[in-house]
């Protein structure tokens, strides 16, 4: 079977940066992805803070030049899922659902997966009026009440792209203050179809065919009540992708993998790179550097 000298699971920004640095230095090489190359920015409406961009990009406009760039560099990339990786002395096996693959090294770039509340009517209405992609439902609502879910960056960003579709959007958040960036709270704060729901929770989501109304508990007297909304949007933070890797390798609390700041982690030859990784700051920016970083490690370690 084929022996690659690396295979990079993930084709976001850390991806496609690690595989523009492995394909520049002429490895044997390919990158697996199970949708299509970009990652989160492809749905991202505006990307203002990734450097060399000063009116900001749009974040399918950022994720297509990265992929092109990368093909420039004849970097294979596939259509697969990965399933399992198992190490058999120095070599890793990556098995998908459609082929084996065979590598000396691998990187890990696998991304996140929105957090769940874990609340009746989540998945009952998930698509029919519960989602967790503003860019992709968002037009939608156009003219319409909904609810965001979420007080931290992704939740206000995605508040204020919603906001210029729907009538009025609740943003309901469990604290008293919100978690995000300065800028991105002034601005919301600022924005008169955005209406705050301090210090409560979500219980429950209630509907028909489609959600009807989203249940509310405040924190600080305990009373419930409904907001009647046409949809409702949760950003309550990330999951890191790694079911495939069944705990094999070491991570932190929350599940995100830990690595050395060369990327490698406890596993030698085994790389994580982008949101997938343990770390303070999960950005455009940073994930780049983690896949270049990842890339030139190996390289050394291959050697």
């Amino acid at each position: 079977m084929e022996l690659y000298d690396t295979v990079i699971i993930g084709g976001g920004p850390a991806g496609l940066s690690a595989g523009i640095y492995a394909a520049r230095a002429q490895l044997k090489l390919v990158l697996l992805e199970k949708l299509a190359p970009g990652g989160q920015i492809a749905v991202t409406e505006l990307v203002e803070n990734y450097p060399g961009f000063p009116d900001g990009v749009m974040g399918a406009e950022l994720a297509s030049q990265m992929e092109a760039q990368a093909r420039k560099f004849a970097l294979p990339i596939e259509s697969a899922e990965v399933r399992s990786v198992t190490v058999e002395g120095d070599i890793k096996i990556v098995k998908t659902d459609k082929a084996e693959y065979r590598a000396r090294t691998l990187i890990v770039a696998s991304g996140t997966n929105p957090r769940r509340l874990g609340i009746p009517g989540e998945m009952k209405y998930l698509g029919r009026g519960v989602s967790t992609c503003a860019t992709c439902d968002a037009p939608l609502y156009r003219g319409r009440t909904v609810a965001v879910v979420g007080g931290g960056d992704s939740a206000i960003q995605e508040a204020l792209f919603i906001a210029k579709f729907v009538d009025k959007c609740y943003v309901i958040h469990r604290r008293d203050e919100l978690r995000a960036q300065k800028i991105l709270q002034d601005r919301a704060l600022a924005e008169p179809k955005i209406e705050f729901v301090w210090n409560s929770t979500v219980p429950r989501i209630v509907g028909d065919e489609g959600v009807t109304e989203v249940r509310v508990t405040n924190k600080l007297t305990g009373d419930e009540s409904g907001l009647t909304v046409d949809g409702v949007f949760i950003f309550v933070g990330l999951l890191p992708n790694i079911d495939f890797l069944d705990g094999m390798i070491e991570a932190d609390e929350k599940g995100f993998l830990l690595a050395d700041q060369n990327m490698e982690t406890n596993i030698p030859g085994i790389y994580a790179a982008g949101d997938v990784r343990s770390k303070i700051l999960r950005q455009v920016a940073t994930a780049v550097s983690d896949g270049a970083t990842a890339a030139f490690d190996l390289e050394k370690h291959l050697d």
